[in-house]
């Protein structure tokens, strides 16, 4: 069964990977430098992050993935094993 963090324990959520915030990205169509615009992260930050030069710190991770999740993203695990996105259901 795959379970998803839903937006009312998001304090609790588990932090996304970069190829989740890749994928996302792509499912927008979203380029780095939007992304950088939305979280306010540096696009270096983004860059590296998803090719896997380097680990940003957790708030940097939060960041990036609050700003997916305010463009229509839902980021699936299953336990604590990331395993994709979705587009988020409108309301």
């Amino acid at each position: 069964m795959i379970c998803w963090v839903c937006p009312a324990r998001r304090d609790d959520a588990r932090p996304v990977t970069r190829q989740q915030v890749k994928a996302a990205r792509a499912w927008l169509d979203m380029s780095q430098d939007q992304l950088s615009a939305e979280s306010l992260v540096a696009r270096r930050t983004i860059q590296d992050f998803e090719t896997g030069k380097r680990e940003p710190m957790p708030r940097t991770v939060k960041d990036l993935r609050l700003a997916l999740e305010r463009s229509g993203i839902e980021f699936l695990f299953n336990g604590d094993r990331a395993v994709g996105i979705r587009e988020r259901d409108s309301d």
